[in-house]
């Protein structure tokens, strides 16, 4: 699963020296379509200064409740080790001079700011909260930084401070103390901003760290040694291509391979049951007291063919730490060289299975089924072109409403796959391909918005009886735009690139 979040607010403070002559702290720039971040050493002139330095820091703020709300109902874990956040700014060239081999840090915010309408980002001569001395307004009041800058740092808990960087947080582990900064090194200047925030977001999605946003500045050196680093911009929320604002990039590994439609002897495997009460899944209720399947062994799978029976413990499907309802699943191989299958194996190749899922003392019967197994694919070279695969998304609507949440279905084959001859009427079943990714592209300007992640698995394809399928969140993707999805498959070293699906849909 991947959903990207916006910003909810962001803008940058300074104390840039004016006309040579006053500073403009006071300078708020709220509604700028760029977030700036310099320095300037000995550039200007200022009454009373010798050597004076000039300063930008970003502040920024992303919908971290979200995140929040996805663990609380159990479609992400933020303590699992597949959950990944990444911060994105867009660079943006104007033109103008950009620095180069600087490093970026991030923090934290210790505490709230206000975003503020300003936009004069030449002569900075609109005023308001935020700005270098004011963190926001309160009651009419003015809650002021720290220092000016929000330049006071310190460990989590501490009061009085601006920015936290470090701090004590529980893990699964245990409370582990960890730096809660994280630095990124642009070298040429014309790269975007992508920084792993992981730690501090699942830290601030579990109410250990204050839900206050970021700072981002140069690093401390940077900022405090005798060279100029003017400008490094970055596009804000408010810029007009909405590719371009700024995202957070929340990546989790929430995927199920069942393998009901293309279990093979001898590997380890995985087979699920679902259970819905009206359409939505729900734990299975058994007895007279009607009593929720739910944990670790609550079931068996019972496999039987002839003199061969075989029982494999079953449980509650996990994603992360959390229980999900109604989904139940077992890991079993089957081998191929059990005296009472390896002849039927040898002759046939395949083997169907009685198929039950009953209570530990099997009696009491939840679900009763069949399974074919199969042989191993074995031939003597590979004749097969990998580049022949059709892929049709099934279910894809023309249009979807922002806040959706979608359940994609896909239908892949090989086009030159054997034709199996049945009596109508025909269901023609999809090939499953194990390893296989989803990404989203803008149809009008080809902009990537939504890339194949093959290492974290956060765009990995779940597979059922069924086929393929995946999930994703509409508002990851901008009004009025039109998008479709492509897929990535990999087999044998080697990759296969399809493009659109049948899968083009528009944001309204």
């Amino acid at each position: 699963m991947q959903r990207i979040l916006t910003a909810s607010k962001d803008t940058y403070i300074t104390n840039k020296i004016v006309n040579n002559s006053i500073r403009a702290t006071d300078a708020n720039v709220g509604s700028a379509g760029s977030l700036d971040l310099f320095k300037l050493y000995d550039e200007n002139t200022i009454s009373g200064e010798t050597e004076p330095i000039e300063l930008s820091r970003i502040l920024i703020k992303f919908p971290i409740e979200e995140i929040t709300t996805m663990d609380n109902a159990g479609i992400i874990d933020v303590n699992d080790d597949s959950f990944k956040c990444v911060l994105k700014l867009h660079d943006v060239y104007g033109g103008q001079t950009t620095p180069s081999n600087f490093k970026t840090i991030v923090f934290p915010l210790a505490q709230e700011f206000n975003e503020g309408t300003g936009m004069n980002v030449v002569t900075f001569t609109d005023l308001g909260a935020t700005n270098y001395v004011t963190a926001s307004i309160s009651n009419g009041n003015a809650v002021l930084w720290n220092l000016p800058g929000a330049m006071k740092s310190g460990s989590l808990g501490e009061a009085d401070i601006d920015v936290i960087t470090s701090g004590s947080l529980s893990t699964p582990s245990g409370a582990t103390n960890m730096s809660l900064n994280v630095e990124s090194l642009f070298e040429k200047g014309s790269e975007d901003l992508m920084v792993d925030v992981t730690h501090i977001v699942s830290g601030t999605a579990s109410g250990q760290i204050p839900n206050h946003g970021f700072l981002i500045g140069l690093s401390g050196s940077y900022e405090k040694n005798e060279k100029s680093y003017f400008v490094k911009r970055f596009a804000s929320r408010d810029v007009q291509i909405a590719s371009s604002r700024p995202k957070l990039i929340i990546q989790f590994n929430d995927v199920q391979q069942d393998s009901h439609s293309d279990m093979i002897f001898n590997v380890s495997s995985s087979l699920y049951l679902r259970n819905y009460h009206f359409g939505n899944l729900n734990n299975i209720l058994s007895g007279s007291s009607a009593q929720e399947l739910e944990g670790d062994n609550c079931m068996v799978l019972k496999l039987e063919f002839g003199d061969f029976k075989e029982t494999y413990n079953v449980s509650q499907a996990m994603r992360g730490r959390h229980k999900i309802q109604g989904v139940y699943s077992a890991s079993l191989a089957v081998s191929s060289y059990d005296s009472f299958l390896y002849d039927h194996v040898s002759a046939s190749g395949s083997i169907t299975f009685s198929e039950v899922w009953t209570n530990p003392s099997e009696t009491v019967t939840y679900l009763s089924s069949s399974i074919e197994i199969k042989g191993e694919n074995r031939r003597k070279a590979n004749t097969k072109n990998q580049n022949n695969i059709l892929l049709t998304v099934l279910n894809v609507n023309k249009e979807y409403r922002r806040g959706e949440v979608v359940n994609v279905r896909v239908f892949g084959e090989e086009r030159d796959r054997p034709i199996s001859y049945v009596k109508s009427p025909l269901e023609k079943k999809s090939q499953i391909f194990k390893e296989m990714f989803y990404r989203i592209r803008d149809v009008h300007d080809g902009e990537i918005i939504v890339d194949f992640d093959t290492s974290n698995n956060s765009t990995k394809l779940s597979t059922d009886e069924d086929g393929m399928f995946f999930t994703f969140f509409t508002d990851t993707l901008e009004r009025g735009r039109v998008y479709s999805f492509d897929f990535l498959i990999k087999r044998n070293g080697a990759d296969t690139l399809i493009k659109d699906a049948a899968s083009k849909f528009r944001i309204v």
